[in-house]
């Protein structure tokens, strides 16, 4: 069962966005096992939680929306899986991410 999703290394040095994605995945649950591990060989893409009713909690993660619309679609079409749903989607300035964030909370800030 083997998924492929296309990407070029001059994509990801034109982006300086990184695109995270939450999906529900529903597939039949006597197929999960080796749909988790397929979902798992896609670049960017990790199963967190499964259950025995065959729902999935997947992330996707990758430099252009189209990337992970990519993946979304490559689960889409891998047979056993019955539906998906995004339910969360963000993208981050890349330099944004190596910049130092204060902590408001932080009880040496509370005086």
């Amino acid at each position: 069962m083997g998924v492929e999703v296309q990407s070029t290394a001059d994509d990801a040095a034109a982006s300086r966005e990184l695109h995270v994605a939450g999906v529900v995945v529903y597939a039949r649950p006597d197929w999960c096992d080796c749909i988790a591990r397929t979902i798992g060989m896609l670049p960017g893409a990790q199963v967190h939680a499964m259950t025995t009713d065959g729902r999935m909690v997947v992330t996707l993660e990758g430099m252009h929306s189209s990337s992970v619309e990519e993946q979304l679609s490559a689960i889409n079409a891998l047979p056993g899986i019955l539906s998906s749903a995004l339910v969360y989607q963000h993208h981050e300035d890349i330099d944004s991410l190596q910049e130092e964030s204060v902590d408001e909370a932080h009880p040496s800030r509370i005086h």
